[in-house]
């Protein structure tokens, strides 16, 4: 019976004899629906412009819809053997493939709501832009996997929870922390500093996995013995001229994920809006991307598949805006209510579109969502592998067995459940407290 995922010590190296199998815009995957391609969005933030691009994509290349993945990047489906070069010129035009060589390893994850609202903390979101500048000019950094994972948070501690292998959190009085791993040390910096030294920071990891010999792909995945130590990080950051004053225990904050909101508009004009199982179709995506006409900022891909719509813009009628912004998401069957049945329920592919899956997980999702809401995130997998899983909080682990379920909660052993009993199964899963408390452990 499948086991959930758990963390591999640190004591056993993970040998790499060979480079990552992540897709890209240009290295696609073959799967059962067709190819597949993966569009790096730093920080998730997109220009109305390069939304646009991204529906002309999916409808040209591929199957008609758009997928959001756990790291807040976009996902196009069933494209054809044919539409490789066409595909490139059409996201190199839109600005989205700045560096060919480079593309699979613009990883940066942001907090989605940062500057949206006048809460006192650091906008971070210029640091998207400069970290992914200096990311595309390192020649070095091209040699990192396609899993390895920046986060960039404004000190509320949401994308910091995600298991990031750099992490650049925001400090008040302009300055931040840098952290490798999951350690409970860290280095801080002025804020100006950080999207350098986030790189400085990879690249010595990257120095890290060669002399190991292990060809590691995360942070995670090298010994405890030969790993990495801050102190060498700040003399290198040091060395490049960036005043690092070392911190030996960080009390790492913990932020959830920004759940649905816009319902009746209430008193704000910003959106988080959730599709359900994280896709799109085309029409969608055009409803979304008019609204985010009207807004400042362009569109915002989280890491919890949704899509933050900052405010309307200043020029627009702040007596109408609201409502009919929320209107037109409402009436194209996407969701802005934080109480919706859809509320944190992902899934994988499955069925048909990946040979893997056991079940069309996102079928069965579908056809007990409404009985089985909760408290808990809950994520549906037809292997294993669990492709797409949450990170960081507590989540209940539906894993496909062929013609049932494992599931589990907390990584309790897992029970077998079958199709008939899945409902109030799940139900009672989500609405479990137990672990809530231990959240934050894996900060």
């Amino acid at each position: 019976m499948p086991q959930p995922p758990s963390v591999a010590s640190r004591d056993e190296p993970v040998i790499r004899d060979r480079g990552d199998a992540c897709p890209g815009a240009l290295r696609l995957h073959a799967a059962d629906d067709g190819l597949l391609a993966r569009v790096r969005i730093p920080g998730g933030l997109l220009t109305v412009e390069q939304a646009s691009v991204l529906g002309l994509a999916a409808d040209r290349f591929g199957d008609g819809h758009l997928e959001l993945t756990s790291r807040g990047n976009i996902q196009l489906r069933g494209l054809t053997q044919a539409c490789g070069a066409g595909l490139a010129e059409l996201l190199t035009a839109a600005g989205l493939l700045p560096v060919p060589t480079h593309e699979r390893v613009r990883n940066i994850v942001a907090t989605p709501v940062s500057g949206v609202f006048d809460d006192g903390r650091p906008d971070v979101t210029p640091w998207v832009g400069e970290l992914d500048r200096l990311l595309c000019a390192s020649a070095r950094a091209a040699a990192l996997s396609g899993r390895f994972l920046f986060a960039l948070d404004d000190g509320r501690g949401d994308v910091a929870a995600l298991d990031p292998d750099v992490t650049a959190l925001a400090l008040p009085a302009g300055r931040a922390l840098i952290r490798l791993g999951a350690g409970d040390g860290a280095l801080e910096v002025a804020a100006a500093d950080a999207p350098r030294a986030a790189l400085l920071a990879a690249e010595y990891f990257l120095d890290a996995a060669d002399s190991t010999g292990t060809r590691a792909w995360r942070v995670a995945e090298l010994p405890a013995r030969q790993g990495l130590d801050e102190r060498e990080l700040g003399r290198r950051l040091v060395a490049a001229g960036i005043d690092a004053v070392p911190v030996a225990e960080v009390r790492w904050p913990y932020a959830p994920p920004p759940r649905p909101w816009g319902s009746g508009a209430g008193g704000s004009t910003a959106l988080c809006v959730l599709p359900p199982l994280g896709r799109f179709d085309t029409a969608q995506w055009e409803v979304l991307v008019q609204v985010a006409s009207h807004g400042d900022g362009g569109l915002r891909i989280t890491p919890w598949r949704t899509v933050v719509l900052p405010p309307a813009s200043a020029g627009e009628p702040v007596d109408r805006e609201p409502v009919e912004r929320a209107a037109l998401i409402e009436a194209a069957g996407l969701v802005i209510g934080a109480d919706d049945p859809w509320q944190s329920v992902t899934a994988c592919t499955g069925r048909p579109g990946c040979a893997k899956s056991l079940a069309d997980v996102r079928a069965d999702a579908r056809a007990v969502v409404t009985g089985s809401a909760g408290a808990l995130p809950v994520h549906w997998s037809g292997c294993e592998r669990r492709c797409g899983h949450p990170r960081g909080a507590a989540w209940v682990d539906l894993v496909a067995t062929g013609d049932a379920y494992a599931l589990s909660v907390h990584g309790r052993d897992p029970v077998p459940v079958g199709r008939d009993a899945l409902a109030a199964a799940l139900k009672a899963a989500r609405d479990s407290s137990h672990g809530d408390g231990d959240r934050g452990k894996r900060q």
